[in-house]
């Protein structure tokens, strides 16, 4: 299968260079990755410069741009054939409930999805990873299921592995996302030259974390795969609003 590997911690991070070693053997896998961390970037895509991609002595590709950008000029250009499957990771952390939105890791699979290729986004949930080689090993587990029984169109999936040797992951659950409370607060400080600065604060705790979610499934020991839609229609709200508007 013709693979196209991204992440958003760098073309440089442990996580990608799991993944790469695991599909590589079976696969025809092309690297191509932001040349520094760009986590939290979301669907980000550069318009007001071009963009160079260059190689590095690994044999990755990387790009001064966002993990979108990557997976967009690979997709429709830079590779000589496109791929049949965009995996995007092993991001450093957990990318569950509201962490999608703002996912750099799963803005690269994403855009693998809207340009037609199915996507995986695979995340160890754990602040510090140990096991990548396990989410190495279930990302492999979920491309060759691919290959077995392929997708009718393109899917995209975020998936979230324990942060567990393989042999203790308990399986797989299909899981919806979960809630998360309100962020903290922005933290205030001062530069050396006295000047006010804000740090964004850390997320907020869980909220929804019931049977059924991806905190629960991975809290569990279980991977959590979710199958996740782009469409932001708030479909519930289309009698409210025809009626709220003014004539």
């Amino acid at each position: 299968m013709r693979i196209l590997i991204s992440n958003d911690d760098g073309y440089f991070s442990p996580g990608i260079e799991a993944l790469a070693a695991a599909l590589s053997p079976h696969h025809d896998v092309t690297v191509c990755a932001p040349e520094r961390d760009r986590s939290a970037a979301s669907n980000s895509l550069t318009l007001d410069r071009p963009l160079s991609i260059r190689k590095a002595p690994s044999g990755f590709f990387y790009a001064n741009g966002t993990p979108t950008d990557c997976v967009h000029v690979a997709v429709t250009g830079f590779m000589e054939h496109p791929p049949e499957l965009v995996v995007s990771g092993i991001n450093h952390g957990a990318n569950m409930g509201e962490d999608t939105i703002y996912s750099g890791t799963v803005a690269a699979a994403t855009e693998g999805y809207l340009l037609g290729v199915p996507a995986l986004a695979v995340s160890l949930a754990s602040r510090s990873p140990r096991h990548y080689d396990a989410a190495a090993q279930v990302a492999q587990d979920l491309v060759a299921h691919c290959q077995r029984q392929p997708f009718r169109g393109a899917v995209l999936l975020n998936v979230n592995v324990p942060d567990l040797p393989y042999a203790q992951i308990k399986g797989f659950k299909t899981t919806r996302l979960g809630h998360r409370h309100r962020s903290a607060p922005v933290i205030k400080a001062e530069n050396p030259r006295g000047e006010p600065i804000w740090w964004v604060g850390p997320v907020g705790e869980v909220a929804d974390a019931g049977e059924g979610t991806d905190f629960h499934a991975v809290a569990e020991g279980y991977v959590s795969v979710t199958p996740l839609s782009i469409d932001l229609t708030a479909y519930a709200q289309l009698d409210f609003i025809s009626t709220w508007l003014p004539e």
